[in-house]
């Protein structure tokens, strides 16, 4: 592959990506616009029962192996045999759109409604929070290397002929006050909805249990491998499988959730 090849290959997957999430972003929102966002999580599609969940359930599952496979070093180490290594976080970020897109392309909606808020208040607060999150997962890619992350500085590098350099992760900004800032983005994202139907509570419910969209982003671009030492000392605040999503500011632990991707961080060839 050409220096010329790689570099439109690797701006090409990362285009890509970035234009099947926004649609995620509008797909989540529930709003479907004719002829621009025709599916939403709980429109464009025949109204499903049990079988509609499990199908929804089985699409999510094929998204989280993609995510958890190909973010494994073994998985790596064989890709690289057959693509060049400067291209391997271009084809992971390729993957992972294709299987975001397949999700919503499959997606079946279900009948039912949880919670809907009639009050132009409140619909304006849970906009406002829906948007915020959104916010805060973009600018967190941001605060680690928003190209490094999505393969887009490992293709440039190539191109200009300089050799890569691992980003050393530092806990900047937001990371100083949130450990997973993407996750707390999703985590707000997802449950901001002035009308919270069957389907979306779904969608929602499955990926707040697997939530590993983050840890694979970052277990992925191997930032938690070369972390340097202000993502591990997330890691060792991590203790009895649960880790801090707050951490205090004397360094005790704060409000605790499930496993910080950072507890557990991977060997990088």
């Amino acid at each position: 592959m050409t220096r010329v090849l790689a570099l439109v290959y690797g701006v090409a997957c990362y285009g890509f990506f970035f234009a099947v999430f926004l649609y995620f972003i509008g797909f989540i929102a529930d709003i479907p616009l004719p002829g621009w966002l025709p599916k939403t999580v709980s429109h464009g599609g025949a109204d499903g029962g049990w079988g509609a969940a499990l199908m929804n359930i089985v699409w999510m599952a094929v998204f989280g192996v993609q995510h958890s496979v190909m973010a494994r070093e073994g998985f790596k180490k064989a890709i690289v045999r057959m693509v060049p290594a400067h291209v391997e976080r271009s084809s992971y970020v390729l993957a992972s759109g294709v299987a975001l897109s397949l999700v919503m392309w499959q997606w079946q909606p279900m009948v039912g409604m949880v919670w809907q808020f009639d009050s132009p208040l409140a619909q304006y607060l849970l906009w406002g929070l829906f948007g915020f999150g959104w916010t805060l997962i973009f600018v967190a890619t941001f605060l680690t290397d928003h190209f490094d992350l999505f393969g887009v500085r490992q293709v440039y590098l190539h191109f200009v002929g300089k050799t890569y350099t691992h980003v050393e992760f530092k806990t900047v900004f937001l990371y100083k006050m949130v450990c997973h800032p993407m996750m707390l983005g999703l985590l707000i994202a997802f449950w901001a909805a002035p009308t919270m139907t069957v389907s979306h509570l779904l969608f929602v419910c499955r990926r707040y249990v697997d939530l590993r969209l983050q840890r694979h982003l970052l277990r992925g671009a191997g930032f938690a491998a070369r972390a340097g030492q202000g993502l591990r000392r997330m890691a060792r605040q991590d203790a009895d499988g649960l880790a801090v999503l707050i951490p205090s500011p004397h360094g005790e632990s704060g409000i605790r959730l499930p496993a910080c991707p950072a507890a557990r961080p991977p060997s990088r060839g």
